[in-house]
């Protein structure tokens, strides 16, 4: 099965809320299924994003299965877990063009493509996606905490000197899962392009 129709499947199978229909046109219109998860690290690559979304997912539910056992759905609803899995990155639609740069190669020079950044709304990274994801469906606190602070001590607000990530991560728990599923998504299931 390809990335795209394994993450409709899942969204699909779980995701049930007012508005999800506009969201998923949203995303068909938008370049979520073809673009890279990043400009040269994890998954860069025409449908990174997409697998890498998939991947967040699926790790998001063996940690909630580790944590709470086969009964997890009773900590957290299957709804939100794909919601919060899938849809974490959507800040990063419409963000990477592709383009060429000069590389040297057995001491000549080739141009290679790459992908570039060029953020038509630098709102952020996590907060991006809470703002995009309101515009179509109800967030819940839960949710909405966990995709804004899914890149945890990666997050420039955490490197500029905030603590509110502390406070989530005791508070909400499953938030902390939804950061490391998005940490072992990226070391360990996918690729480095460098």
């Amino acid at each position: 099965m390809d990335s795209k129709q394994e993450f409709l499947e899942i969204f699909y199978d779980n995701v049930d809320r007012d508005g999800a229909d506009k969201l998923l046109e949203w995303l068909e219109k938008s370049d979520f299924f073809s673009a890279p998860a990043s400009s040269r690290r994890h998954s860069a690559y025409k449908g990174g994003l997409c697998q890498h979304s998939i991947n967040v997912y699926k790790r998001f539910v063996k940690l909630l299965e580790g944590e709470y056992g086969a009964e997890w759905h009773k900590k957290i609803s299957p709804e939100s877990v794909a919601i919060m899995g899938l849809l974490h990155d959507v800040c990063k639609v419409d963000t990477y063009i592709e383009d060429f740069k000069n590389v040297k190669v057995d001491g000549r020079w080739e141009q290679k493509p790459y992908y570039r950044i060029s953020d038509s709304l630098p709102y952020g990274h996590g907060e991006k996606s809470v703002y995009i994801l309101s515009a179509f469906i109800k967030l819940t606190r839960e949710e909405a905490l966990g995709i804004n602070w899914h890149m945890g001590e990666y997050d420039m607000r955490v490197q500029g000197g905030s603590y509110a990530i502390s406070d989530v991560f005791y508070k909400y728990p499953n938030c902390f899962l939804l950061h490391l599923a998005d940490l072992t998504a990226t070391y360990l299931d996918e690729k480095c392009e460098e």
